[in-house]
């Protein structure tokens, strides 16, 4: 009888860690994923030589801001 209630509590205890590990909500959050998904858009639309110019603009214009540290 007591084997079976050790068993019974050990494996109860497992699954309860278990259900509260997958139910966690951040489980599902990468941020890897999200920044290779915006790489991707950004090379869909540089597929083009429209898409191509305007990348490049938007890249020009982050470097060409002044320092405003000094």
């Amino acid at each position: 009888m007591i084997d079976y209630f050790a068993l019974a509590l050990g494996h109860g205890l497992l699954a309860i860690a278990l259900l509260r590990l997958v139910m966690r909500p951040g489980l599902d959050d990468d941020p890897l994923i999200g920044a290779l998904q915006t790489e991707a858009e950004g090379n869909r639309k540089a597929a083009s030589t429209a898409g191509r110019n305007a990348a490049r603009r938007e890249r020009q214009t982050g470097d060409d801001e002044p320092d405003t540290d000094a």
